[in-house]
C-alpha cells in the first residue's frame, strides 16, 4: 500500500511500543490515540512517551455521550479541557464548540453507539468530519456514511479504529502537508485540509476485520457494563473530583 503526504492514523485505542513499531512498519506519519475511558491528562502523557523523531502520537478523546442504551460517541481532537464521558450530547457539543477542538463522528449509524443523520445534521455547524470507513464496519455501515456525508457536505475520513494491535495502519489519511502537533491536525481537519483516504485490502485486511469484529463481542459484554457503571467512579464520569461539579447540569448518571 503505497502513502504519500503525511499519513495518519485517525484513531486508535491501543498504544505501546510494538503499536508504535507496528506503525511505522506501516509507513505512517502519526497515531490519534483515543483509549475508552481515559482522562485527557494521562491520554497525553501517553502519547508524548511514545513519540519521536519518526512517529507522533496525537492525544483526543471519544466522548461517550448519552445513556449505555442510545449512547453517541465523539471524537474530539485538540482539546485544551477535559470533556467528561456520561453526559448528555447536547452538552458534550457545546463543550467542544467552547473549546473550538475538532469534532469527529466515528462510524456513524453504527448499532447503538453512534450519531445519525438527525444528529449530525442537528450539529452540522459544530462537526467538521464524519468518519466513512473502519475495518469494523460492514459495506452497508460504509455506503450509509458516506450517503451522510454527501447530504450534509461534511469532509470525510477513515481509520483503523484499532482495538488490536495489529489493525494498526490498516486504514490511514494523508495530508499534503506535515503536521508537527496536535494544534496543526485540528487545524487541518478545522479548515478543510486536503486529504486522501486509504486502506489496505485482500484476505490479509479480511482477518483483520473478523478479528476486530470479534473484539467487539468481547467489548459490549455485561460484565464491562457492571465495571462501567455499578463498581466505584470512572475516571472519566462527571461526578469525578477532576471535574468539579462543572458538568452536572448535562450528566446522565
Amino acid at each position: 500500500m503505497q502513502r504519500e503526504g503525511y499519513a495518519v492514523d485517525m484513531h486508535v485505542k491501543v498504544l505501546d511500543e510494538r503499536v508504535v513499531e507496528r506503525a511505522k512498519e506501516r509507513g505512517l506519519d502519526a497515531l490519534v490515540y483515543a483509549p475508552h475511558f481515559t482522562r485527557l491528562p494521562e491520554i497525553r502523557s501517553r502519547a508524548t512517551a511514545f513519540s519521536d523523531d519518526e512517529l507522533t502520537v496525537f492525544p483526543a478523546r471519544e466522548l461517550f455521550t448519552g445513556t449505555w442504551q442510545q449512547r453517541r460517541h465523539v471524537l474530539a481532537i485538540g482539546l485544551d479541557e477535559p470533556v467528561p464521558d456520561f453526559i448528555t450530547l447536547e452538552g458534550a457539543m457545546a463543550e467542544l464548540e467552547r473549546q473550538d477542538a475538532a469534532v469527529l463522528v466515528p462510524h456513524p449509524g453504527y448499532l447503538n453507539v453512534s450519531m445519525g443523520l438527525e444528529d449530525i445534521e442537528r450539529y452540522a455547524d459544530t462537526i467538521d468530519a464524519i468518519e466513512v470507513y473502519n475495518p469494523k464496519q460492514l459495506s452497508y455501515h460504509w455506503d450509509r456514511a458516506r450517503a451522510f456525508a454527501e447530504r450534509t457536505g461534511h469532509e470525510t475520513f477513515a481509520s483503523s479504529y484499532a482495538h488490536l494491535r495489529g489493525t494498526v495502519g490498516e486504514v490511514s489519511v494523508a495530508f499534503d502537508e506535515r503536521l508537527d502537533d496536535a494544534a496543526a491536525l485540528t487545524g487541518a481537519l478545522k479548515s478543510e485540509a486536503k486529504r486522501t483516504l486509504i486502506h489496505r485490502d485482500g484476505p490479509s485486511h479480511g482477518l483483520r476485520r473478523a478479528l476486530e469484529w470479534a473484539h467487539l463481542g468481547f467489548e459490549n459484554t455485561w460484565g464491562k457494563f457492571d465495571r462501567l457503571m455499578l463498581q466505584g467512579t470512572e475516571p472519566t464520569h462527571p461526578d469525578h473530583v477532576a471535574y468539579d461539579g462543572r458538568f452536572d447540569d448535562v450528566k446522565v448518571y
